[in-house]
């Protein structure tokens, strides 16, 4: 009996490229990914061919999710320039006019389509840092549900690839269901809905995607998603100032983001790159939070700042930003998101709940005063 592979190769050899080939013999096509009746694969064209085989992924699309025991397909096109004779891109001739403020990376605007709002979401923030290590899934999972508590109708995506966090901080191992078989149910946690690339792969399995999947799967899960009615959708980011972030802020017109750190000058350091990549793009920085900001023993109340403390607070003042609060490093906080219960949901009466509903106050205050245009990447010369 063929297996489920080996029948999506069978579909997907019905495929036609654009010079009549089948699919699977172009070259194009990635190894296929299928767990639990996911699949998952990409296509790698040239980027000046990318429209000519934006049909051909949909068609594979639709070839694949009509397989018994497939309950959800995605379907990546990916996009490489051609290398030249010296063995990279050739460059279009440069102008030596300055480019106007708000011109998009390669000199031209993004369209209005591409900085779409995502329909029924009235504002995104990203909760985003420097680098990895902070306990930033930690305070955007507490932050959503802290704006949750707060009146507001709150969604949470999961935008960390290669590592997602989602399913582990929400004790989240079902599979989302199909919608009309062509969009995507979020998972709903504590009244949230949840969305992570986390849910379509298994734990261990290594995401190893180039940049343009990473993109193309982060658009998906934005639009592809049936994320209903929302006041804010939280997002939590990948560490660092690369594709995912540079995504976000040409994908959608994200109304701020909220820098997440910890008290140590390297870890603040990375904290000013992350501030100054949404600065350039034009995102609104809506403040940083300072966590594990201080470690009180449980046993004898001996406050010790193991990380420093107070750091973020005046990166904040230099920077001109807001300062959203701190949150100490806790045992209760740690042993609740290791055990998918995170302290807002499950203790909200606790301090710990408080330190996160006052952080999520200044958040939202930060929204109503915030608005901005959708944001652009600018050139400088």
């Amino acid at each position: 009996m063929a297996s489920l592979k080996d029948e999506v190769l069978a579909k997907l050899a019905a495929v036609p490229t654009p010079d009549g080939a089948p699919l699977t013999q172009s070259g194009k096509l990635s190894d296929i990914l299928v767990t639990d009746g996911k699949v998952f694969c990409s296509i790698t064209v040239d980027a000046a061919k990318v429209k000519a085989w934006e049909s051909v992924r949909a068609r594979a699309e639709e070839a694949v999710r009509g397989l018994p025991g497939v309950r959800s397909v995605m379907v990546a096109l990916t996009a490489e320039r051609a290398a030249g004779g010296s063995g990279t891109a050739p460059r279009p001739p440069q102008s030596s006019a300055r480019p106007r403020a708000g011109a998009a990376a390669g000199g031209a605007t993004p369209g209005p389509a591409a900085r779409a709002g995502i329909p029924g979401v009235a504002a995104i923030i990203a909760v985003a840092s420097g680098k990895g290590g902070v306990g930033k899934s930690t305070i955007a999972v507490n932050l959503a549900l802290a704006l949750r508590d707060l009146g507001l109708k709150v969604g949470i995506l999961d935008a960390d690839i290669y590592g997602p966090s989602l399913p582990k901080l929400l004790a989240i191992r079902e599979r989302p269901e199909t919608a009309g078989g062509t969009r995507l149910k979020p998972i709903v946690r504590h009244g949230m809905p949840v969305m992570s690339i986390g849910f379509l792969v298994e734990e261990e399995t290594p995401m190893i995607w180039r940049g343009p999947m990473v993109m193309s799967a982060l658009t998906q899960m934005l639009r592809e998603v049936d994320w209903g009615a929302l006041d804010v959708m939280v997002v939590d980011m990948p560490p660092g100032t690369g594709d995912a972030q540079l995504t976000m802020a040409q994908q959608v017109p994200l109304k701020g983001a909220v820098i997440v750190s910890t008290p140590q000058d390297l870890a603040l350091a990375d904290a000013r790159r992350g501030i100054a990549m949404f600065r350039r793009v034009n995102v609104p920085v809506l403040g940083i939070v300072e966590n594990m900001s201080t470690f009180i023993c449980p046993h004898c109340g001996t406050q010790s700042d193991i990380f420093g403390h107070g750091g973020a607070r005046r990166e904040a003042e230099r920077l001109e930003v807001p300062f959203l609060g701190e949150v100490p490093l806790a045992l209760d906080i740690r042993e609740k998101s290791d055990a998918g219960t995170p302290v807002v949901a499950t203790d909200p009466d606790g301090e710990h709940a408080k330190i996160f509903r006052g952080i999520a106050t200044r958040v939202r205050a930060g929204l109503e005063v915030e608005s901005r245009p959708a944001p652009k990447i600018v050139i400088e010369a």
